[in-house]
């Protein structure tokens, strides 16, 4: 499970799908990339 400190946690309210980002991440392309697999509008 991810740790909450260190992850942000997005949730597809369509499929229900959740997906962690580390808070680590230093490019915003690789975040948005994570969220537009996931489904989700990108954020960043």
């Amino acid at each position: 499970m991810a740790d909450f400190y260190r992850d942000e946690i997005w949730k597809n309210p369509v499929s229900g799908r959740q997906v962690s980002v580390p808070r680590s991440t230093r490019s915003r392309h690789t975040a948005n990339e994570v969220l537009k697999q996931a489904g989700l509008p990108k954020a960043f």
